[in-house]
Parts: C-alpha cells; sequence; structure tokens
C-alpha cells in the first residue's frame, strides 16, 4: 500500500496508530469476532489505542436485520432506471441510515454475478448485464454511500457468476470459473474498475474458486489485478466463511476475514509470523489497509458506538434508533417509478382514466400474510432473509440440499420488494399494489373486484380492466429453476380470455419470458415491475394512472424462449472427471447478453436498452467532436492511480444531441449511445444520459445532452 494522493492523510494517521500495535494487536483488526450484536460481522476494538471496532452489515439494497430503515429498490430496478443522479442518491440515503446505525461498513453494492448465467440467483442484487452500465452506477452508488461517511464492500470479486456449488461440500470443491485475461478485463474487472476509481473503501473476495485458485487465496486477482493494476488502496475482505487457508489467503492479498479469524488466522496468523511462514510487514499492511480506511471516512470522529442501532434480537427489549430520514422519501419513490419498464401498451390501456370497475388477480398483488421477525424460525427466519413471501413449503424443501431440494420459481405468498438471502430488505413500512390501488380506488370511487387465490378466476363483464400481478422469484443459494412459470401464465391466459384489456404487472428479479401470452389480443399493457422496494404500490398507482411516465429501460435481453440464451441459460453443473473440481468455462469470452444475440442473429423478444413510454420523443442534430489532450493511443502509459492508469480515463470524444418531446405527457428519455465495429464484441454501451423533458403547451424547445466518452 502506498496512499497515494487521495489516501495520503488517512495512510498516515493508520501507520502511526499500527506502529503502537503488537503483532496480536494487529492480528485482532484482521479477523471478524462476534460482539453479540446484530451486526453480519464485527472487529475487535482496541480500548489502549482507542480503537472502537467496528460493524459490517448487509446490504447494497438497504440495511436489514434490524428495525426502523427502509427497503430501497434493488440493484436491477436501479439497473433499469439507467439513472445515475438518482442513483447516487440512492446511494447517499442508504449510507445515512447505515451511519445512523453505527454500521461502518455497507456489505455492498454488488457488481458481480455480472449476469453471465441468466438464471443465476443473484443477479438482482446488481445492475446489469452490461459492465459499463454497471460500472457506471456502481461507482454512483459508492459515491453517495461514502459521502456519508460509510465504507462500501464491493462484492464478489471476481468472475462468481453461479449460486451452484458456489461453496465446496464435503469432497466436492467450490466451482472453478476459468475466464481469459481479455474477458477478464472487458466483463468483470471492468466495473470494480469503476468502483476502485470511485474509492470503494474494501472489497469482498469471492466464494468459488477463479482458474482453479480459491477467490480469496487467488494472488493473480488480488495482488496482481487488483493491488498493483488498478491501484487499490482499501482493503480486502472475505466472504462469510470464504476462507479456506491461512498462509496462503495472507500471502494472496486478503486483508480481514469473515466472520471469524479463530479458523485459521487468530492464534495462527501469529505463530505463522512467528515462524516465518508470513512477514510480519505483511500483517502490517493488512492492518494499515483496514485502519486506512477507517480514517479515509472519518470513521474516528462518528463511530463512537459501533452498531448501536443493531441489537442482537429484536425481538427482544433494546434500545431503539431510528435510521430513517424523512427527507430520503422522494429518493424512495422516485427510485421506484424509474425502475419500472413498459414493454406493451395497446388499445390506450394505460395510462387508467378513472375506470369505472377493476378486477385485481394474482398471488404478487398483495403483502405477504406476515412482514415480522418472530416468534419463531422453522430452519431459518423467514423475515431476516426475505422469505416471508415464499410458501412454508418451498422454503423447507429449499433447505434440504443436494438432489431433494426444490426451489422455487415464484414467491405464492405475496408481492416481492427484492429477493431472498442477505441482500433483502426487512422495512419498517411497505405499501402493497392492492394496498395503493384500493386507496386510488377509493378516491375516484372504482369499483374494485378482486380473487388472488384462484387459478382459474372469473371475470365480472363490466370490468373495465382487468390487472393480473405474478413474480419472478430469486434468492442467494440456488440459480433460479427457470424463466417463466406455467402456473402465472395459465393465470394470464384465463384472465385474458375473458377481459380485453388485461395488464399484467411482473415484479422480477431477472429475465422473464412472456411468450405465452404477450400476443394474445386481450393482454394489452406488460410491465417488467422489478424490485421496487418500500413504495412497490405507491409507485405503480402513480405509473397506472399516467401521474408519473414510464421512463426505466431494459438493462438486460429478454429472449423469445429459453434455448436463445445457448449455454449461458444455466449454471455449469459438476461433470465427467471434475465431478469434484466442477469447472466452468467461460468460452463465449465477452459475448454476453445482447453480444451474445448479436453475435449469434437471434432476434430478442426484447432488446437491451427497450422501454415505452407515454410520450414520443425524437433525436436530432448529433454531433461528435473530438477532444485534444487525450491519449487516443493503443496503450495507456500513465502512472497507476486507484482504478489503474490515469490515461485510461482520458476524455477523448464528447457527443451532443438534441432531444425532443413530441408527444402530449410530461416524459423522460434515456439517449443511448453505442458503438459497433462490425463484429459483436465491439459492440458497447458507451454513454448515456436521463433527460427530463417537459412538454408544455406552446411546445417545448429540444434539450440538448452532452455525452463524455471515456474510450
Amino acid at each position: 500500500m502506498t496512499g497515494g494522493s487521495q489516501w495520503a492523510a488517512a495512510y498516515q494517521k493508520a501507520k502511526a496508530l499500527v506502529s503502537q500495535m503488537t503483532l496480536e494487536e494487529k492480528v485482532n483488526v484482521t479477523g471478524g469476532v462476534d460482539l453479540r450484536t446484530g451486526c453480519s460481522g464485527s472487529i475487535y476494538p482496541n480500548k489502549r489505542l482507542n480503537f472502537p471496532g467496528m460493524c459490517v452489515s448487509d446490504a447494497g439494497n438497504g440495511l436489514r436485520n434490524t428495525d426502523f430503515v427502509n427497503a430501497y429498490p434493488a440493484g436491477i430496478h436501479v439497473g433499469t432506471s439507467w439513472n445515475k443522479d438518482l442513483t447516487r442518491r440512492r446511494g447517499a440515503a442508504m449510507g445515512g441510515e447505515f451511519r445512523r446505525k453505527g454500521v461502518n461498513v455497507l456489505l455492498g453494492p454488488m457488481v458481480g454475478p455480472a449476469w453471465r448465467v441468466v438464471r443465476g440467483g443473484r443477479n438482482w442484487e446488481g445492475f446489469s448485464a452490461d459492465p459499463y452500465l454497471s460500472g457506471s452506477l456502481v461507482a454512483q452508488t459508492i459515491q453517495g454511500v461514502q459521502s456519508q461517511g460509510v465504507q462500501t464492500s464491493l462484492k464478489h470479486y471476481i468472475a462468481n457468476e453461479q449460486e451452484m456449488n458456489r461453496n465446496p461440500s464435503g469432497e466436492v470443491e467450490a466451482v472453478s470459473s476459468n475466464v481469459d485475461d481479455k474477458t477478464m478485463h472487458e466483463v468483470y474487472l471492468w466495473p470494480f474498475q469503476d468502483g476502485v476509481r470511485a474509492g470503494t473503501g474494501n472489497i469482498m473476495c469471492s466464494y468459488q474458486r477463479i482458474n482453479n485458485s480459491y477467490g480469496c487465496a487467488n494472488s493473480k486477482t488480488l495482488n496482481g489485478l487488483l493491488k498493483t493494476e488498478l491501484g487499490f488502496q482499501g482493503f480486502v475482505m472475505s466472504d462469510w466463511g470464504a476462507q479456506h487457508a491461512g498462509v496462503a489467503t495472507a500471502l494472496a492479498g486478503m486483508d480481514m476475514v469473515m466472520p471469524s479469524g479463530d479458523g485459521f488466522w487468530g492464534d495462527h496468523l501469529v505463530k505463522a509470523v512467528k515462524n516465518g511462514s508470513v512477514p510480519e510487514s505483511r500483517v502490517t499492511d493488512m492492518a494499515t489497509r483496514i485502519l486506512t480506511t477507517w480514517y479515509q471516512f472519518g470513521q474516528d470522529a462518528i463511530f463512537d458506538k459501533p452498531g448501536i442501532g443493531m441489537p442482537l434480537d429484536v425481538r427482544q427489549p433494546h434500545e431503539t434508533i431510528e435510521g430513517r430520514d424523512h427527507n430520503d422519501r422522494p429518493v424512495l419513490l422516485d427510485g421506484a417509478i424509474e425502475g419500472h419498464v413498459l414493454v406493451k401498451n395497446t388499445k390506450n390501456t394505460l395510462p387508467l382514466k378513472c375506470p369505472r370497475m377493476l378486477s385485481l388477480f394474482g398471488y404478487s398483488a398483495r403483502s405477504a400474510d406476515s412482514l415480522s421477525p418472530g416468534p419463531g424460525d422453522l430452519l431459518i427466519n423467514l423475515w431476516r432473509f426475505g422469505l416471508t413471501s415464499v410458501s412454508i413449503g418451498d422454503v423447507l424443501s429449499s433447505q434440504l440440499g443436494g438432489q431433494q431440494a426444490k426451489y422455487p420459481n415464484i414467491a405464492v405468498n405475496g408481492t416481492i420488494m427484492g429477493g431472498g438471502g442477505s441482500g433483502a430488505g426487512t422495512p419498517a413500512v411497505f405499501v402493497a399494489p392492492y394496498d395503493a390501488i384500493s386507496m386510488r380506488a377509493a378516491q375516484d370511487d372504482t369499483a374494485i373486484f378482486h380473487d388472488f387465490g384462484m387459478p382459474e378466476p372469473a371475470v365480472v363483464p363490466s370490468t373495465d380492466t382487468c390487472i393480473v400481478f405474478g413474480n419472478a422469484w430469486a434468492s442467494e443459494g440456488y440459480d433460479r429453476p427457470s424463466l417463466y412459470d406455467n402456473f402465472t401464465d395459465s393465470l394470464v391466459k384465463t384472465v385474458a380470455d375473458q377481459c380485453n384489456k388485461t395488464v399484467v404487472v411482473l415484479h422480477n428479479a431477472g429475465p422473464r419470458i412472456v411468450e405465452s401470452f404477450v400476443d394474445h389480443p386481450n393482454v394489452t399493457a406488460i410491465i417488467f415491475a422489478h424490485l421496487p422496494g418500500r413504495d412497490s404500490g405507491t409507485s405503480l398507482v402513480k405509473l397506472l394512472y399516467g401521474e408519473a411516465g414510464f421512463s426505466g429501460k431494459l438493462s438486460y435481453t429478454v429472449a423469445r424462449k429459453e434455448s436463445d440464451y445457448g449455454h449461458l441459460l444455466s449454471p455449469d453443473e459438476p461433470a465427467g472427471k471434475f465431478q469434484k473440481f466442477p469447472q466452468s468455462n467461460f468460452t463465449e469470452g465477452v459475448y454476453l447478453d445482447y453480444k451474445y444475440f448479436e453475435m449469434h442473429n437471434i432476434t430478442p423478444r426484447y432488446e437491451f436498452g427497450f422501454g415505452l413510454s407515454y410520450t414520443t420523443f425524437s433525436l436530432a442534430n448529433l454531433v461528435i467532436q473530438r477532444v485534444n489532450g487525450g491519449n487516443s493511443g493503443e496503450w495507456a502509459q500513465g502512472a497507476i492511480i486507484p482504478g489503474g492508469q490515469a490515461d485510461l480515463f482520458d476524455n477523448i470524444a464528447t457527443v451532443t444531441v438534441d432531444v425532443s418531446n413530441t408527444g402530449n405527457m410530461a416524459g423522460a428519455e434515456v439517449p443511448q449511445f453505442t458503438r459497433a465495429q462490425g463484429v459483436a464484441d465491439e459492440w458497447r454501451v458507451l454513454a448515456w444520459e436521463t433527460v427530463l423533458n417537459l412538454k408544455d403547451d406552446d411546445g417545448a424547445d429540444p434539450t440538448s445532452t452532452d455525452f463524455v466518452l471515456p474510450l
């Protein structure tokens, strides 16, 4: 570690503090400890040196496992907003909640998985299948969170693309992600590079193996790519239980182990230093990196009681700490609105215009039966891991493991605001679609019939519009069984056969195939509602009634059938001579998502970047102008700064385009600039901007939008 210009002051403070520590005290800083709080992990305090310790907690979509916090729109929802400013504001709001609750480190955001496996169980926690879009949004998130004095833990580093076999089990090792250098840099490293440049405090190494070395013991990726090539100044933290060796992880570049150092480090690391297996300078570097980051964000001044708002069990009496800020409500609502994507709208179905009667159907319209931390658990705390909308039978079946496990494709016990696992939300308040629609109907004297239980419901003939609610569930721990489900598809067709204006609302944790009903003449509108967080219902009503316009665009590709994704559809399973050493060969290289479709000349149902609006826009007067002074050569030559060589980030061109609202409603557009040079791997998103372009009675002047291209 060098400190660098941006980290120099914090580095000097950390060096001074670490110089006063014994070997044992330095080792204590590197390993997690159970301090009987609700923090996901803790670092032991050093009272002698006035270091209060640290609290680290999930997750990248909001603080969980505590009270008086919000559930923010999930990563996939942020990605489909394409809104950089809103993403930064969301980060700042989350960071404020973490700070007020005494949490030093937000365990997120996530750019790994990078959506290689389309059925990946944790894709929803990330932003997009495109590395540039993901990198841009993760940088905004990091800057927002860390503006509040809270560190981000950018994860999971690196090429962590499937839940299947992510951990070793019995005699079977974790899967190995086998990646070539070009693909590593252009796809998987790219968003981490943006995160390092944005100043992320730490990076979490992943469970699986990378080119057959475990992610937290891989010197090439940690010491080589991250700390040397990208000039990373923070520290590397293990995922929970991802350490499988002591000396190897220390020498490979891991700096902190979670949730406990007792397994391979702790006293073992002290012995390794004393017998010469690990240089004490390496342990000094670990502690210095951790404490430099602590100083970098002023945590010596604002975190005197780490974990103060994180009780061990919220069901027991405890001091209540309010995490929320009333001023963050617009961020929650705007974020929920902008991540919805309208992909079909015919027969002037939407926006609704004070209908006389609505009929609502589907298991995903209402809130779950329970949104509570107690009173008891089965094999897992449903509330803590975002599983209250999943049927108890499905939860129990998924916990069996092995061949006996059956994983749910939908959450039949209510609508979903996020996915399951350590990235789940535990909000103080949640508004389901049915709640919000009922309130609006009461204002308008609109009659409502609803049937949320029957698989083949009857529709009242006098209904103006029917709305069918379904979802596509995903969770940490397993990959999605498929990209559609027959139950929901049948429900949609049953309703559409009886109702000539049927709106389908899908809260989807990833791509959702809609071929079985998309061309039904009575399915007149389809909304990918994604994972909106606490304001799910409120945001949907504003969109349905035209109080807000659709501006979301898909951050992934939706195929016509599962086989269109080829081998990228599913995780790689143990096979042949590698039954005990599963291999995942990334032979597709950079050809993921839209590049894969371009390369194989496959027409998707909905392309990457697609999304309808209530209004129309025109683009004109495209101007591309070179910026003098930037390095446009084949190779970077600059000094290493956080993020890599400095001239990698030179701006070499600007693109200006006029955007005009040519419709009759206010709206926002997302102009996208994509470069193509005739082959699929040269198709890449280079820039975009979200343009708010209001329509007035006299006609609006065009809005000029600038794109700055870092090529």
